[in-house]
């Protein structure tokens, strides 16, 4: 049996599989984020290894008897999050997470201090990645920059406390603006840019090569061996791609999570930064990938949830009584919430609903979060396109994957067949899963295969041509409240 273990924004996950690749058992324990100011986000790593605790023993519980008998353990997580160790290994401060803000000012000081940044690390700086936030740490906390010892990623907190070793894997390091991307290996000169050293870094494997062991008294602890491995894993949308079966050239993906991703699998290194694309390793040797992204997908609708008072499931059911004609009606819906990337890069935009009058119910409400998001995707998959990836279909993961009505209302606005699969909402802990069992001997084309599809959404061509004057409208509102900050 091989383990994987998803580190979150909102909750740890964990999945069992076995040597058929399926599903045996899976669990999960709920995080929190910190906001202790305007465009702040933060968690503190002991909270995920405490939510990770909770999810060994709730798995221990479920698998049993035969729950020594899993071999290797594999990681995904959030990306781009900053845990930072001092000489003594201790946690100087909350890891600053992907969708902290803060740092608009630090990106361009490091475009400005790294001219080759772009062509190194494929991508444009955004507050987002890793690495502006070390500079803005540098500069409004320097007591605590000055302490470093090593920098890490979530998952790599993980795996260090499960065995004591520092390493990342290509795909989540692709992430901080640290990494030669084509070479796959750290950028000295990247890394100058924020005053900082390869020594402080975590060394780097592929994400499905060995990468340490569980630690003797986390093992006894566990109830495993100490001979279990530990996979270098992948960031959570390369380890999504893994688990999803998105791992040869022209396979792409959405996911529907807290943020939402457009992914499209490269056999080669082709940034196209000019259009916030971002181009990083796969988990997956010899491979690359690039990304669309939003920062708010389903984060939005469970904001909605929040702000009316009432769950997701009644919102759905609300949505799917609407008529087309009052579909056509509703408010528009600006989904960013957290600012945006793909592909306005602008920290500063804000979400907004357009249109509200007395009639404006609840269900046209969560119907313009959902077309919203899914408007997001579009403008995604147009600077996809434009950057020469062509997509002909596209599985969909994640939380947003449970309801067929938004993915239907996601084939339709893309015009794009629109693909679920079984377990498709178990995302990078079933990816992980998968790495862990590579490293320890799997065979690739056994192991990363597609889970068995569950429904094919058709593009409704009537449906796209009429929503093409509302995601117009949807574009001229950014423009207009962009207009308005100037």
């Amino acid at each position: 049996m091989y383990l994987g273990i998803d580190a979150g924004t909102s909750e740890i996950k964990g999945l069992v599989i076995d040597s058929n690749g399926d599903t045996l058992a899976s669990a999960g324990a709920p995080l929190t984020v910190q906001r202790p100011h305007p465009h702040w986000s933060e968690q503190d790593p002991a909270q995920w290894w405490q939510a990770t605790q909770q999810v060994i023993s709730q798995l221990r519980q479920k698998i049993g008897a035969s729950w020594p008998e899993i071999r290797a353990i594999g990681l995904s997580g959030q990306m781009h999050g900053a845990v930072l160790l001092g000489q003594q290994d201790e946690v100087l401060r909350p890891c600053i997470l992907w969708n902290d803000t803060r740092s608009a000012d630090e990106c361009q000081q490091l475009t400005a201090a790294a001219p080759d940044l772009h062509a190194v690390a494929g991508n444009l700086a955004m507050p987002g990645f890793t690495a502006p936030k070390l500079l803005w740490l540098a500069r409004h906390e320097p007591a605590v920059f000055n302490r470093i010892a090593t920098v890490l990623l979530p998952k790599d907190y993980l795996r260090w406390m499960m065995s004591g070793e520092k390493i990342s894997d290509m795909s989540d390091a692709a992430g901080t603006l640290w990494l030669d991307v084509a070479q796959r290996q750290w950028s000295d000169s990247l890394l100058a840019a924020c005053g900082l050293t390869a020594e402080q870094m975590p060394r780097l494997v592929e994400g499905s090569q060995p990468a340490g062991k569980l630690k003797a008294d986390i093992a006894r602890q566990w109830g495993l061996s100490d001979e279990v491995i530990i996979a270098g894993g992948g960031g959570d949308n390369a380890a999504s791609a893994v688990g999803i079966g998105a791992v040869n050239p022209g396979d792409a993906f959405i996911s529907l999570g807290t943020s939402g991703v457009l992914f499209a699998v490269n056999d080669g290194f082709r940034p196209n930064p000019q259009s916030a694309v971002h181009a990083f390793c796969h988990a997956l040797p010899n491979r690359w990938h690039q990304m669309s992204v939003m920062l708010s997908a389903a984060s939005a609708l469970r904001w909605l949830c929040e702000l009316l008072g009432c769950s997701e499931t009644t919102l759905l059911a609300d949505v799917s009584s609407l008529s087309r004609a009052e579909q056509l009606r509703a408010p528009l819906f600006l989904p960013y919430l957290s600012g945006e990337r793909t592909p306005h890069n602008d920290p500063q935009a804000s979400g907004a609903f357009h249109g509200l009058t007395h009639g404006s119910q609840r269900a046209s409400l969560a119907y313009a979060v959902l077309e919203g998001v899914s408007f997001g995707m579009a403008d995604g998959l147009k600077v996809l396109n434009d950057a020469g990836t062509k997509l002909t279909s596209c599985s969909l993961i994640g939380g947003g994957a449970r309801s067929p009505w938004w993915a239907q209302l996601m084939a339709d606005v893309l015009n794009l067949p629109i693909i679920t699969h079984r377990g498709g909402e178990a995302g990078g802990a079933l990816g992980a899963a998968r790495l862990g069992w590579l490293a320890v001997g799997g065979d690739e084309q056994q192991v990363c295969q597609k889970p068995p599809q569950l429904q094919r959404y058709l593009p409704d061509a009537t449906r796209h041509q009429q929503l093409q004057l509302r995601l117009q409208q949807f574009r001229q509102l950014y423009q207009q409240q962009r207009t308005l900050r100037q």
